[in-house]
């Protein structure tokens, strides 16, 4: 997830706010102490304009 951020150039808030989650929220998923739930997932592939599949193929990377 943080990779497609970076690349978006947005900061872990911005991606919070444009996904409608809580931006520590954001930074616990990246930093892989909060599990992600399916729906912000999808919240999170939608801010990011990429599909899920690609968001998962990314968070299993690491």
């Amino acid at each position: 997830m943080r990779r497609l951020r970076l690349a978006k150039g947005l900061s872990q808030e911005e991606l919070a706010e444009l996904a409608d989650i809580h931006r520590t929220y954001v930074g616990d998923v990246e930093r892989g102490v909060r599990n992600i739930s399916l729906m912000n997932m999808v919240k999170v592939a939608a801010a990011l304009g990429v599909p899920l599949s690609r968001l998962i193929r990314e968070m299993e990377r690491g």
